[in-house]
This record gives C-alpha cells, structure tokens and sequence, in this order.
C-alpha cells in the first residue's frame, strides 16, 4: 500500500481503504457519484453541483513550492481540518510531509516511500476524496498531474496564492467557509438527522486486512461528519458549483509503433492525460522544426516553427494564448492547435473538435535538430522527440452512463450564485487578463 503514517514520520501500516464502488444516488435530478463524491445537474446554468453521499475523509493538500505562505497557509488548514472536522485524514506530498510532519500534533499520511518526490499516482484514485491547492495555477496543474494515469479525479478546491491565478477560485482568507461548503455539499437536514440517531458507538478502525471502512460517524465516542458540524446545513438543493474541464489524451510514439491515444485501454499507462496543454519546441537548437501534422489521420501540413502546441480550453489562456491561439470558454468540448512563432505568416491557430485525433510528426527528412523538447502541462519530459517520432493527442471523452460520469477534472467554482451572469469566466478575462482593456486608461 502507498498511503502511510507519518506522525512520527514513520512509513508503516497503510489506510487499508478499499477503493469506493460506483453506485446510483437517489435523486429527483440527474446525478452521478465519483467514488465517494455525487454531482448533479444544476438548473439555469452549465455547471454541475457537488453532493456527498457520505462525508468525506481523505483530502490531499498541494502547496506551492518554495512559497513560505502558501507553507503557512498549508498549515493553518490542516490545523483547521484536523480540529473542526474530527473525521477526515490529511494527506501529504512526501516533499511536504518531511517538511511539515513535526509541526502537527496529529497524523498525516503520505507516500510509503520517502524516497519518492510525489506521491504514486496509481495509489491517488482509491484513496483521495477531495484535494486542495494553495499557490498558483501552476500548483492546481500539479494536482491533476497526480492523476494522470486516472480516468478519476476528485474535486480541486483551490486557494489563489500565485501569480496571476486565472484557476484559482477562491482567496486563502475564505477557506474556512470555502471547505465548510464543500464539506457540506448537498447535505440537507434529513442527511444530518439520520447521523445524529444513528448509534454513537465508538467508530470501527479501518482494517488493514480487509480494507473495511465506515462512513465516520463518530470520533472517540462523539460524533463526526456532518453531525458534528455546528449551524445550518447548506441544504440537499444546494450544492457547491463544479466546473468539469476537459483533459487531452497524449501518447508520446518514439518508436514508430501504431497504438493511439483512443486505442489504449485504462491500466495502459502508455499515455497519460494533460489539464492545459503539451508542448513540443525545438528548446536549444537553433533551427526551426519541420513538423508534420494529420488531423483525423488526414495530412493537413508541415508546420516550419519553433513549437506546436495542443492545448484544452482551460489550456487557451496560457502559453496559447501569449502565441496567438484563441480563448475559449472551457464548457466547450473542443482543442486549439496553435503554432508557437512559425515561418509563415498565414498559419492561423485551429479550433478542432475534442474528438479529432490530432498527429504531430517530426519530419525525418527536412529537421537540422535531431531532438526536440516536449511538455506536458509545463513538466519537460526527460526524453525529447527525436525525428520520425511522434505526438497523438485526443480530447479525453467525458462519459455519463446508469452509473455516472467519468473523466475531466472536476474544479470547485467560488460562491453559490444560480445565475448564467454570475460566471467566474468572464470576470476572469476581465479582472486578470484585462480583455479590451482600452489604451490609456489605469488598472
């Protein structure tokens, strides 16, 4: 097992949690559940709401790196969770779980190999109900980069400590409120009632053996969960706002073979999903690239340019975006193709379906530079692209069936305003991108 101790930092027994079956929540709307989680169609608008079938109890932190505050800000969280939700664990990054354990006066848990940078994304799916950022939208990559390999995963709540912070939903001063209506999420009155008359008998530990779990009703004696939560629930129709973005599907061909990102099954860790874009570029070289690109298997044209990137919608307003791409709202289901300072001036950035297979090549007959660097969500692969080598990229498909949704990147929206103006988008392009901004006129 991953998942380990570290109150004394020691890498033992493991949370023994089995891995949530998928299940139908009863509901007058349409509704799925993610593993612990249950989303629901919300009215008058686009977004989905957040409702938990059961509190959750494993919620994984990512902070900043080499950021003293979004440290702090860390901190005091955890401090807050682990006093005013009795029920949940905290889980850690190793890095940041060697930093930090000494400060806790309870246990966190964390990857059983300190060796590991991270923790291993195989371990993530089965065991995180919920995970929350604090730094930039770079830190909100990196908590979805650790689920890479998943066709799940959990709600991001995120804290804006950055930079520019175009993802982060929520300031850090606000995440008191923030988690109580996440925590809170679709819990009505009913829901609480029922914890409160259930027995308050001490809760039974997970075993280790047979991976058995409870619902966390109560905590040495007391209650837990929703029970425990002092004031006025949020109510069953009230759920926080979720915004489902989309992921691209990559594989990274240096050998020539003819498997595609369609094609390969979900234990085949041969590709790996991307939240905002991947990157080739011809880094150090001095010559430009010849790359080869086929839409839907069709050749379209050799780009002569520094780079090529593939991004998402909430990838448009990134490293696209300063090349030229266009912005999209990321509700639509489609991936711009933009090329980064190319040859010719009348290639335009492309708008293509989400479900167009899209081939980049690198020409075996025209490149100077043998290799060419590649990205994936602003991490370098440690092997570049060498000439015949290949790029294929589709939109991940997001599936809703009997048993509920699959796939996407499931981001917790700020406030719980049911108005189609109440759009964090919009205010996004306008408060942090300064879109039309006029000439002349001060910030």
């Amino acid at each position: 097992m991953i998942i380990s101790k570290t109150s004394t930092f020691g890498y033992g027994s493991s949370t023994g949690q089995k891995e949530p079956k998928l299940s139908r929540y009863s509901t007058n709307q349409h509704a799925f559940i993610i593993d612990r989680l249950n989303i629901a169609e919300t009215p008058r608008i686009d977004l989905l709401s957040l409702r938990w079938p059961s509190p959750p109890q494993n919620v994984l932190l990512v902070q900043k790196s080499n950021a003293p505050l979004a440290t702090e800000a860390l901190r005091e969280f955890a401090q807050h969770i682990h006093e005013s939700y009795p029920g949940i664990n905290i889980l850690l990054e190793p890095r940041a779980a060697a930093d930090l354990h000494q400060s806790f006066s309870f246990p966190v848990y964390t990857s059983s190999d300190p060796s590991k940078a991270v923790v291993d994304p195989d371990a993530l799916p089965a065991k995180v109900d919920l995970a929350a950022t604090f730094g930039g939208d770079g830190t909100i990559l990196r908590a979805s980069s650790l689920f890479s390999t998943a066709r799940n995963v959990p709600p991001i709540l995120s804290f804006s400590m950055g930079t520019l912070g175009f993802l982060g939903e929520w300031k850090c001063a606000e995440f008191k409120r923030a988690f109580r209506e996440v925590y809170m999420s679709g819990a009505g009155a009913g829901d609480r009632s029922r914890i409160l008359d259930a027995d308050a008998s001490p809760r039974t530990p997970r075993s280790q053996h047979d991976g058995a779990t409870s619902d966390a009703h109560t905590t040495n004696g007391g209650p837990a969960g929703w029970s425990s939560i002092r004031g006025k629930s949020l109510g069953s129709t009230r759920g926080a706002r979720v915004l489902l973005r989309h992921r691209l599907k990559v594989a990274v061909d240096t050998s020539g073979s003819k498997a595609t990102p369609s094609t390969t099954s979900d234990q085949d860790h041969t590709h790996v999903h991307a939240m905002n874009e991947i990157i080739i570029h011809r880094g150090a070289t001095p010559h430009l690239a010849h790359i080869g690109i086929y839409i839907g298997g069709r050749f379209l044209t050799e780009a002569v340019a520094d780079g090529m990137i593939i991004s998402t919608p909430t990838g448009s307003t990134a490293y696209s975006l300063s090349s030229g791409g266009s912005i999209i709202h990321p509700l639509v289901d489609s991936l711009c193709l933009t090329p980064i300072c190319p040859r010719s001036l009348s290639f335009r950035p492309l708008v293509l379906p989400a479900s167009t297979p899209v081939t980049l090549r690198l020409s075996e007959e025209n490149n100077r530079g043998r290799e060419v660097e590649v990205s994936i969500d602003g991490v370098r692969r440690k092997e570049g692209l060498r000439v015949g080598g290949e790029i294929r990229v589709v939109g991940e498909e997001i599936q809703r069936d009997e048993k509920g949704w699959k796939g996407g990147v499931p981001c917790i929206m700020r406030g719980g305003g049911e108005t189609r103006e109440d759009d964090g988008w919009v205010g996004g392009l306008n408060g942090l991108l300064k879109f039309n901004y006029p000439f002349g006129e001060e910030g």
